[in-house]
């Protein structure tokens, strides 16, 4: 859940990158970093194993002000797809305020996909998020390997779900930045209902996506 410092007139908002090892969620996040302009981003920290390449998360730390003086203050973590990090999993996921879940287009992933995904509905539930209003974002990511689904079968697959469906190579930086923006905006409802952005810090939601996605005059890093 976002943090509001009343005092400090700061909203920091939690964003969460979930899904199967070595989907790319890491990479997602290193593309991201390098779209931004330099006084918009963080650094980013990276811990990498044997095993998985993110071992607990990435944090990449945006910030912006919104008219009105109010900080708002995006952080970016991914967490480790490895099932026996799931303690990590749930920490990292604990008051988030919006998550993307990255799935992997071969065709080989597809039970880990599904399994990933039914962790992230039950570790919701374990960390208090309602799942079923949980902002949420699906990305496909990996299109650029062979052997893949094809964008007929995933959308055919996911089309009675209520989530946003991108497919994307993270690598090469296709549909990342498409990826977090529809996040952003379903982020923007439950931030608004609860902190008046629009009316008492005049933030509407194209700004705010605008200014945490783009290089703009108010924006400052953190």
């Amino acid at each position: 859940m976002s943090d509001f410092d009343e005092t400090a007139r700061r909203l920091t908002v939690k964003l969460v990158y979930y899904g199967p090892a070595l989907s790319g969620k890491t990479t997602n996040l290193m593309r991201l970093h390098d779209l931004l302009q330099p006084e918009a981003r963080g650094e980013l920290m990276t811990l990498e194993t044997q095993g998985d390449r993110t071992l607990f998360f990435d944090l990449l730390p945006l910030g912006f002000r919104a008219p009105s003086g109010l900080l708002v203050k995006l952080k970016l973590f991914t967490v480790p797809g490895q099932v026996a990090h799931d303690g990590t999993r749930k920490a990292v996921l604990s008051r988030a305020d919006g998550v993307v879940f990255v799935a992997d287009s071969q065709r080989t992933q597809g039970v880990n996909n599904a399994e990933a995904f039914q962790n992230l509905a039950d570790n919701a539930a374990r960390v208090g998020l309602d799942f079923d209003r949980l902002p949420l974002a699906v990305q496909f990511n990996k299109r650029d390997l062979p052997e893949i689904y094809s964008e007929a079968e995933i959308r055919e697959r996911w089309s009675a779900t209520p989530w946003p469906l991108f497919l994307a190579s993270a690598l090469n930086g296709d549909g990342v930045r498409e990826t977090f923006l529809a996040l952003l905006a379903r982020v923007y409802a439950d931030l608004d209902r609860l902190y008046a952005l629009r009316t008492d810090h005049g933030l509407d939601e194209p700004a705010f996506i605008r200014a945490a996605a783009d290089a703009g005059p108010r924006r400052q890093a953190c």
